[in-house]
């Protein structure tokens, strides 16, 4: 069984103790990779802070051809890189061949964003005096991702911070760290100076204590639950630590009965099952207007049980597994709760017998309020279906929720897509769209889904102070 290394200050380093990778699939281990400790992880971050007088003075332009190198490298390893995600994470391999896909275009989308950290003049309102605003980059950058889709998201963070010209050090999940680990291999074949780029993996604490203490580290970013990100937000409270925080959701989707319902089950369909199910933007409570709500569950539960589920090496497969015991186990509770609570199975509901950890892709419909997958993030393929009966409710019942990283609404009234955009409390907003996902728009949430944004220009701003220049001319 190999044991991969971590990427260590230019230099791939094999440390015990070495801990398994297991495949969703089989729920065995199929490699292992090397794990440092608390003092290891300071020393890396003493090695990136070194680096950054180097990489901040290398040009915006400079830093995006290493960018494309990087790029260009993962490219040409797209199918081995992929093979290898959806080894660790279970997902079928379509989708990790469009996870790597979506990673080189933030690459090569940050790659050209660096070069417009634009500063502004500001006219003067004493004479003899000018007004500049410049961006700088922040420093040394601590990166935590998440395991559902373990390269698209780590690099989310490390493109837009290096472009700005800010070193990383990153700690992909535990039960994902190889394709991580892979994109290091792509950035030292395209010879980015070390120290620039490391990956870590260890113990999550202190890792986490780690980026919040060490005044080296000056900024920290994670996608994760949003449980989690309280405690960043605890520890960053001592140093007054800047955060960038991706954290759960509990998003709506709302079917009008104006809408093209063609058009609004595949919508549904690649919210609520990409992944397994397993996105932070997945489609948390489909709420559907009565008027078309049968019409609707009929031709999505006949979706739904066309899927086929499996392991990501056999053809044609469109569910995996889930990441591992607990996940599932949450699932089975979310869908027994509601069934106990009065909702119909209408496909699904059960474990697939056979290894590793399969759940059925399920619809549950007349799905009562007070049900916990109603509150709930989900994480697993599971559709629970409601009915509304006016735009107003569908509103109250879409916002009724402490998350709002994303909300979907399939509709034809212009009038409404606008009262939608103002109306829904959501960070991202997808009218008519099952993915409003793309490398040069702001991605992020508002309440209790996080701080901050991630991609498009937003997205390289999290990485630079903002500095005003004050000059007197004479």
């Amino acid at each position: 069984m190999k044991t991969y290394p971590l990427y260590l200050n230019g230099e791939f380093v094999t440390s015990e103790p070495a801990w398994d990778v297991l495949n969703p699939a089989t729920g065995e281990a199929f490699a292992k990779i090397s794990t440092i400790d608390r003092r290891r992880l300071a020393q890396a971050l003493a090695d990136a802070h070194a680096a950054f007088a180097g990489w901040r003075q290398i040009t915006a332009k400079a830093r995006g051809e290493y960018l494309r190198r990087i790029a260009s490298e993962l490219e040409r390893r797209r199918d081995e890189i992929a093979r290898l995600i959806s080894s660790e994470n279970g997902k079928p391999l379509a989708q990790s061949l469009g996870e790597i896909g979506m990673t080189v275009d933030h690459l090569q989308w940050f790659a050209e964003e660096g070069r417009r950290a634009y500063g502004r003049m500001i006219p003067p309102q004493i004479a003899g005096k000018r007004n500049m605003v410049i961006k700088t980059p922040i420093g040394v950058v601590g990166a935590i991702s998440p395991w559902n889709f373990p390269l698209v998201l780590a690099v989310r963070k490390v493109a837009p911070a290096l472009a700005a010209g800010c070193p990383v050090v990153l700690k992909p999940a535990r039960q994902t760290p190889l394709s991580c680990i892979a994109f290091a291999e792509c950035a030292h074949a395209a010879q980015l100076p070390k120290g620039v780029l490391q990956v870590v993996c260890g113990q999550s604490n202190e890792i986490g204590e780690e980026f919040l203490s060490n005044p080296l580290c000056r900024k920290v970013t994670f996608t994760g639950s949003t449980e989690v990100g309280r405690a960043l937000i605890r520890g960053a409270a001592e140093t007054i630590k800047p955060l960038s925080l991706e954290l759960g959701g509990n998003a709506p989707l709302l079917v009008f009965d104006d809408a093209d319902l063609k058009v609004a089950v595949e919508g549904a369909m690649l919210a609520k099952m990409r992944n397994t199910g397993q996105s932070c933007i997945a489609s948390n409570r489909l709420l559907v207007h009565r008027a078309v709500y049968q019409r609707f569950l009929e031709a999505f539960v006949a979706q739904v049980k066309a899927l086929k589920v499996g392991e990501f090496s056999e053809p044609g497969v469109e569910i995996g597994p889930m990441i591992d015991e607990a996940a599932f186990k949450h699932g089975l509770a979310l869908l027994h709760d509601a069934v106990q609570r009065g909702a119909r199975v209408l496909c699904g509901g059960k474990q697939i017998q056979r290894k590793g950890f399969f759940l059925e892709p399920t619809v549950l419909a007349d799905v009562p309020a007070d049900s916990l997958c109603l509150r709930e993030e989900i994480f697993a393929p599971i559709a629970p279906v409601t009915a509304f009966d006016t735009e107003e409710e569908a509103i109250r019942l879409a916002n009724d929720t402490p998350f709002g990283l994303s909300a979907y609404a399939f509709t034809r009234d212009v009038g409404r897509v606008f009262r939608l955009a103002d109306s829904l409390e959501a960070g991202m907003i997808g009218i008519n769209d099952g993915l409003p996902t793309t490398s040069n728009a702001p991605f992020g949430g508002v309440k209790q889904s996080g701080w901050g944004r991630e991609l498009g220009s937003e997205g390289l701003d999290a990485f630079l102070e903002t500095k005003h220049v004050s000059l007197v001319i004479g």
